[in-house]
């Protein structure tokens, strides 16, 4: 009997001792109900019967108590919340459309630009205006068969050259003594009887005439009614002149033609 006596005077002064440390060091400490288990809480095994001992086992029965429990936090717990990625803003955070946008934005301006460069040079390098106008086209007079009329086309516009057989030349001569609205004999009109040189352009509205048709078997006009004669002069229609005579020679013992 005084043996369970004494031990249960040296225990009950065992743990004044370690509650006394912990409350001095300034730890607020407060046991969970989970401190209070069996389970959890590991047994207190005293080392020795001095009161130093005593309070160093109870201090480290406690620090284990508390990282043991659960729901407690750990010693080396950091608050890291404001580094979770529910920080940042609704949407793509490496703005990958709008880098897009700039892109084809950018690639789309340089293309526009090569274009107009490319064009510009094409342009430097085609022959200007005044170069095309005086332009000549050389025609082999061989491959248009007798009363028969080829069209060439001369800068932009339809060039109406015809073969002319001995009964048209004899009819366009006997049109000479008739009234005619733009007076003009057929050797004005043309340097070798056989060829008729005349630009395919009708003089009322520019159209272009139909060769070997209208009232007098030269050209007409569907488009107001215009006829012209075998020498192309203007003979019924609004037409008020007759067709033009471009410039032109024969290279080459006649029989080749140039244009300009």
């Amino acid at each position: 009997m005084a043996f369970r006596g004494r031990l249960s005077s040296l225990l009950s002064r065992s743990r004044n001792v370690i509650s006394t440390p912990m409350m001095s060091a300034g730890h607020n400490f407060k046991p969970s109900l989970s401190s209070c288990l069996p389970n959890t809480v590991a047994p207190l095994r005293v080392l020795s019967t001095s009161p130093t001992s005593l309070a160093d086992a109870g201090a480290s029965t406690e620090m284990s108590t508390i990282s043991k429990s659960p729901g407690s936090l750990p010693v080396t717990y950091i608050d890291d919340y404001h580094n979770h990625p529910h920080r940042y803003m609704k949407g793509d955070p490496t703005k990958r459309a709008f880098t897009y946008m700039v892109l084809g934005t950018t690639k789309f301006i340089a293309a526009s630009a090569a274009r107009v460069l490319i064009l510009k040079l094409i342009y430097t390098m085609s022959a200007s205006a005044d170069v095309l106008a005086a332009g000549s086209v050389e025609v082999e007079l061989d491959a248009i068969p007798l009363g028969e009329c080829a069209t060439i086309k001369w800068r932009g516009k339809p060039v109406f050259i015809k073969h002319r057989s001995d009964d048209e030349i004899k009819k366009a001569e006997k049109d000479d003594m008739e009234a005619l609205r733009d007076p003009e004999i057929d050797a004005d009109r043309c340097e070798k009887k056989e060829w008729l040189v005349v630009l395919g352009v009708c003089t009322h509205l520019g159209c272009v005439p139909i060769s070997n048709a209208g009232d007098y078997n030269g050209w007409f006009c569907p488009c107001h009614g215009s006829h012209y004669d075998l020498s192309g002069r203007i003979r019924k229609g609004p037409a008020p002149l007759n067709l033009e005579v471009p410039s032109y020679r024969f290279v080459e013992n006649d029989t080749k033609l140039i244009l300009g």
